[in-house]
């Protein structure tokens, strides 16, 4: 006889222990707070490259969210309009080089926000670097917020900018050129440098025009000179007067611009040339690369490190890490700033004492570093609040400066006792800033000392 199966009971599941409960609840709970949200669900990754460009958008805008585009003119104008049937408003893309040139300004003119990232900036984990990944990987990035552009002025300033660029590297090719022409003059067996000092001046380049004429008798040169300044001499002038002379000067690196300074106060509304060490070329250098609209930099700290004159922050173990402590860049109107700084060598003006005394303590490098922050300040403080600068009084500066070396020197603190100093004692040292600080570091020797 078969007995029928016994009917086995449901295992009752273990129970939790109440630490067990509480720390689920709370994992649930950190799970739950940690999701990004995505703030920008139109967004599209583009990866730039030279001779094709690949773009991702999400997933549900297409059938193929990835595509392919050449770099040629019509295939740009075929990716804008796709971007436009699949609901696309904001774009980042990651380049080097120039190739984001034309893709950029042909999305910015179809209504498109662009953002160009850095691409240390968004570097994937690694093993995940192929262009198809890295244009969804900028979509994600991109979707969720997490990116910054870089910063572009506006349109006007722009065109600004390259033109300026492009003058520059023409004077910088002229340069390499007079190498050029010296190295060939030595071929040639001609030394003109070792007659002229030189060879690009008014002299040598009448010289060399001369040779190239076919003029090679020296005493035809020499004729012609005469004859020119005896042109010079012939006067209507009163007779006890000097006749006038005639000032040939060199061609300048200089853009020849009238009235270049009423231009430029047009354009920003106050006087920037009123600042120590900048003139109306600085000027025009600087407004090209950082336009006039100083609502791209919320602050002016946040301006100062967007120049790299502000110390670096990446920190560990309480060190700043790092062969500098300022991040190292390339900025143009960050080197415009330097150039301005190290011109205040031997100003007499509050910012000129400034640098000297920073020299003195730090060193020429870091000292022009620390002027052209102190410039950049004035700068972004001028154009965003609309305020004239009013430089202080240097001979009031030194001496509110001399007042607070006194008051430090009075109360360093020695072993045995406390430095007393009486300030019409010190004040017959106090010469100039270099004997401010030689007498600043003696003190505080001897008061280790005492």
């Amino acid at each position: 006889m078969v007995l029928p199966p016994k009917k086995c009971k449901p295992l009752a599941e273990p129970k939790k222990k109440p630490l067990a409960v509480a720390c689920e609840a709370a994992l649930d709970e950190w799970q739950a707070q940690t999701q990004i949200e995505r703030l920008n669900g139109d967004a599209a990754g583009i990866d730039i490259g030279a001779t094709s460009h690949f773009v991702a958008v999400p997933a549900d805008r297409d059938e193929q969210p990835v595509r392919e585009f050449p770099a040629f003119t019509a295939d740009l104008e075929r990716l804008a309009d796709w971007l436009k049937q699949c609901g696309i408003r904001t774009v980042a893309m990651e380049s080097t080089g120039v190739y984001w040139i034309p893709l950029f300004e042909l999305l910015e003119s179809r209504g498109f926000e662009v953002l160009l990232v850095n691409a240390h900036h968004v570097k994937n984990v690694p093993g995940r670097k192929t262009d198809v990944l890295d244009c969804q990987w900028l979509q994600q990035l991109h979707s969720f917020g997490l990116l910054r552009g870089a910063f572009r002025p506006e349109e006007s300033m722009c065109v600004l900018r390259a033109y300026l660029r492009q003058r520059a590297n023409l004077v910088r090719y002229a340069g390499m050129h007079v190498q050029h022409m010296q190295k060939a003059l030595n071929q040639m067996n001609l030394h003109l440098h070792h007659v002229v000092s030189d060879i690009t001046g008014v002299t040598g380049m009448k010289i060399i025009r001369a040779i190239l004429d076919g003029e090679r008798e020296q005493r035809a040169c020499c004729d012609e000179e005469i004859a020119r300044v005896l042109a010079g001499l012939e006067s209507t002038t009163d007779a006890q007067a000097p006749p006038p002379l005639r000032k040939h000067k060199v061609d300048r690196n200089t853009p020849a611009i009238d009235d270049l300074h009423e231009q430029l106060f047009r354009l920003v509304g106050v006087d920037l040339t009123r600042i120590d060490g900048l003139n109306a070329h600085s000027v025009l250098k600087i407004l090209a690369e950082i336009g006039t609209d100083m609502s791209r930099w919320p602050s002016v700290k946040q301006f100062c490190s967007w120049l790299g004159l502000s110390p670096g922050n990446k920190i560990s173990g309480g060190k700043r890490i790092g062969k500098s402590k300022t991040t190292p860049s390339a900025n143009r109107a960050a080197a415009a700033l330097r150039i301005a700084a190290q011109g205040l060598s031997n100003s007499h003006s509050a910012l000129g004492g400034y640098l000297r005394r920073q020299k003195a303590r730090l060193g020429a490098p870091k000292a022009i570093t620390a002027t052209a922050h102190k410039l950049a300040t004035i700068l972004y403080s001028m154009i965003a609040n609309q305020t004239e600068y009013a430089p202080p009084d240097a001979n009031d500066y030194e001496v509110q400066y001399r007042k607070r070396v006194l008051s430090n020197l009075k109360s360093l603190p020695g072993r045995r006792g406390e430095v007393r100093l009486k300030s019409d004692q010190l004040s017959t040292f106090c010469v100039n800033d270099r004997f401010i600080f030689g007498t600043c570091f003696l003190a505080s020797f001897f008061c280790v000392w005492l």
